[in-house]
């Protein structure tokens, strides 16, 4: 059974990894799709081979450039139903070394990107007759602070903050924000190919010693994976969830339960 049969959604950050997980999930529950990514030759790759699908070059930290996403799934399937926010970065170190430019980014893209697209797609999400929902994943570091990541963790408090802000705006126009915050994602590329590295050398250990670390931090004992993440998405973007906006479900095998 498809549970978004003829919705439309457009997805960010959806050239690999954990958006190009999303984007294959809303592809099987019936949804037309604008893939979106900074690179755009990985974004068609995913987009080729969905029922639905039209990729999209963008940077969400340029307005001109979400301003022509959203158009183009207006132009190309007629309305936004559904809108995942899942471009975002990791930078870490510690704060008194931080580049202050680099700290900025990490804002940019996390933050003001996910104001930018939200403030674009609401514009079209205002004229449909039965709403909208919009789900920004954010993460377990939105909830609690996390060690040498000051950028990231701030980007991401913010981000639930926005989203409680935008859910209280549009609830009238029935259009719902939610966030997804999900634990670490330790078998995605961005751990093995990033992150393992990064969190080895700012903690001083070895980068298996980092993986073991935050699996005995999950009382259910193993790594958050693409589809709980995408079961959750799933429900936010379907009728089941009509009654729930401005929430920030964790998604953590009970690392964080705030």
């Amino acid at each position: 059974m498809e549970m978004l049969n003829n919705k439309v959604a457009v997805i960010t950050g959806a050239a690999q990894g954990l958006g190009e997980a999303l984007a294959q999930r809303l592809d099987k529950e019936g949804c037309s799709v604008v893939v979106a990514d900074l690179n755009y030759e990985k974004a068609c790759e995913v987009a080729k081979p969905l029922r639905n699908a039209v990729a999209c070059k963008v940077d969400v930290t340029n307005e001109a450039d979400v301003d022509a996403m959203t158009q183009l799934a207006i132009d190309t399937f007629g309305r936004i139903d559904i809108f995942v926010n899942n471009a975002g970065i990791v930078i870490s170190g510690p704060a008194h070394e931080f580049d202050v430019n680099k700290w900025r980014l990490v804002q940019d893209v996390n933050l003001w990107g996910y104001f930018i697209c939200a403030k674009s797609a609401v514009k079209h999400m205002m004229k449909n007759e039965n709403g909208a929902s919009f789900i920004q994943i954010n993460s377990k570091s939105g909830k609690k602070g996390s060690f040498r990541n000051s950028a990231y963790a701030a980007s991401k408090f913010g981000g639930i903050g926005l989203t409680q802000s935008l859910a209280l705006e549009y609830a009238k126009n029935n259009i719902r924000f939610n966030a997804i915050c999900p634990g670490n994602l330790l078998n995605s590329p961005l751990w093995v190919n990033s992150l393992f590295k990064q969190y080895a050398v700012n903690q001083g250990i070895t980068e298996q010693e980092v993986r073991q670390k935050y699996l005995d931090q999950v009382p259910m004992g193993r790594s958050c994976e693409y589809e709980d993440v995408a079961n959750v998405m799933v429900f936010l973007a379907s009728e089941m969830s009509s009654y729930m906006t401005g929430q920030a479900i964790n998604v953590t095998g009970g690392q964080e339960m705030r």
